[in-house]
């Protein structure tokens, strides 16, 4: 399992390396204006139904079963199962993106309200955005079970290169095909589009690679697919809860100035660097990982598996979460302040993601804690409690836009509360069903991974306070320089007081699959 969160984190961390670069790009040439509010809408919609029918429906209910078959009844009997729910993921995937683009319109009506009283170019520049991404949704939907059936198989690496291609392409779109488009916005829904279809390409040759190459089939309804089925809608709502809740930010924000959905995008742009390098990292490697355990009888080593899990993701995510909140001004405004993007801006974007940073630990607590879930077979749980969250969030939203408190900071702080309700809701239910137990090693070393992220949040506090980090060259090497000392201060303290093991993270770290 180590390797695996080694091979999946590294390849997501030049992802999210590759997505700064991108972002810094948009930012540059599209600021947080009306231009950038309609693309970053039509984003999120493909995006939106990419966790749910996609990575939640994947995770939750298609990988544990495939494991299951591979385990038990070998690969002719996995490969079928997976051959068949693809094509039937195919069939209505094209049906849902055929009538997504017809009656597009009306879908931003809903995600975007607060469009229309901006004017009809506003609505218009939205609805032909989305047209060009929304079929994106088909191939990174297929590109996801795919994934699924190389992560149970422990092949990572191709999975977690895919995205890569992503951002490659879209700044290629952006930079070459921009001049002989309508906007550098039409340029970039179609680099989306483009890099759906290379990612499903890659995956698929490697499941090929690897003995499992998956064609067209019959999707005739066995107690095996219809297994996965069932288990499929509560899955789509308990691992995507997240994303609904990003996306009532998005109705919200609709409703706010123009410019307030860039910020959050913006915000959650930096903030999803460690909640993909650790909590993506952690749940892709640790299902596959529970769900061959329990399949084999193994209860004792499933829980060593949850506990490592969780002491990796704490370990590294709440010094990350200090960080952000500390330094969320200069990393805004050295990231992202240039060309169309200004002060004002980068400012409105630092106090969105001191909100984002405080939800951190809850966002990859709940990526950690969802596995333990799924791989026993219930989705129903995740789904009452993701079902209770998003009303939450909902709920906030309401009470901070109609009392006019806080603006885009107070959409982020809804989704931020709503996700820590979701992680304690789990962890307690977990623990309360004895499917978790901390055990010594975890109990012994999460309050000093605590103490010293909190002394390294006063160093980084006291550097922000004495060393000026200036949009430019100058200000990106001392806000590096600044990282570097705090980490320092982190790694070495925790070390020092017995909260980790620098020697074993390195371990895990050099090892790759």
């Amino acid at each position: 399992m180590f390797r695996a969160i080694a091979t999946v984190g590294g390849w997501t961390m030049l992802s999210r390396i590759l997505g700064f670069m991108r972002d810094i790009l948009i930012a540059a040439k599209l600021g947080a204006g009306p231009m950038a509010d309609a693309f970053f809408v039509a984003l999120k919609l493909p995006n939106l139904f990419r966790r749910l029918f996609g990575e939640g429906a994947s995770n939750a209910a298609f990988v544990p079963a495939f494991a299951t078959a591979l385990t038990r009844q070998g690969p002719a009997v996995a490969r079928q199962l997976a051959e068949r729910l693809a094509t039937l993921m195919a069939l209505w995937l094209a049906l849902l993106c055929g009538l997504g683009i017809f009656f597009m319109p009306q879908l931003l009506a809903v995600l975007a309200p607060g469009f229309g009283p901006r004017g009809p170019g506003q609505v218009a520049l939205a609805v032909e955005l989305t047209r060009i991404v929304f079929p994106y949704l088909v191939f990174i939907c297929l590109t996801a079970l795919v994934s699924g059936v190389l992560n149970a198989m422990g092949r990572f690496t191709a999975a977690a290169a895919a995205p890569v291609f992503f951002n490659i392409l879209s700044m290629a779109a952006l930079v070459g095909l921009a001049p002989f488009v309508a906007t550098p916005a039409h340029a970039l829904a179609w680099g989306v589009t483009a890099s759906g279809a290379v990612q499903l390409g890659l995956v698929w040759w490697a499941a090929a690679q690897a003995g499992m190459g998956l064609r067209p089939a019959l999707p005739r309804l066995s107690a095996a697919e219809k297994a996965v089925l069932r288990k499929m809608l509560p899955g789509l709502l308990g691992a995507g809860v997240t994303q609904l809740n990003l996306a009532v930010d998005v109705i919200i924000a609709s409703l706010l100035p123009v410019g307030a959905v860039s910020l959050l995008y913006y915000a959650d742009r930096v903030a999803q660097l460690p909640l993909g390098v650790i909590g993506i990292a952690i749940s892709t490697a640790l299902l596959p990982t529970l769900a061959a355990q329990l399949s084999a009888g193994q209860a004792l080593a499933a829980h060593r598996s949850m506990n490592r899990g969780l002491e990796i993701t704490l370990a590294l995510c709440v010094p990350a979460a200090v960080a952000l909140a500390v330094l969320a001004q200069p990393i805004m405004g050295v990231l992202f302040q240039r060309g169309a993007f200004t002060a004002a801006d980068a400012r409105g974007a630092g106090l969105v993601l001191v909100a984002y940073a405080t939800g951190l630990p809850a966002f990859v607590l709940v990526k950690a804690l969802a596995p333990a879930f799924f791989a026993r077979g219930d989705t129903r749980t995740p789904v009452i409690i993701g079902l209770a969250c998003v009303a939450l969030n909902l709920a906030l939203n309401g009470l901070f836009l109609f009392t006019g408190w806080l603006g885009a900071p107070g959409i982020a702080l809804a989704t931020v509360l709503s996700a820590w309700a979701n992680a304690l809701a789990m962890g307690w239910l977990l623990a309360r069903r004895r499917l978790w137990v901390a055990d010594r090693r975890l109990r012994h070393g999460v309050p000093r991974q605590l103490a010293a992220a909190l002394l390294m949040g006063l160093v980084l506090a006291g550097l922000n306070a004495w060393l000026p980090m200036a949009p430019g060259w100058a200000g990106t090497l001392t806000l590096g320089l600044v990282c570097a000392l705090g980490a320092a201060t982190y790694f070495g303290t925790a070390q020092l007081s017995g909260g980790l093991d620098l020697r074993e993270l390195r371990r895990v770290l050099r090892r790759r699959t």
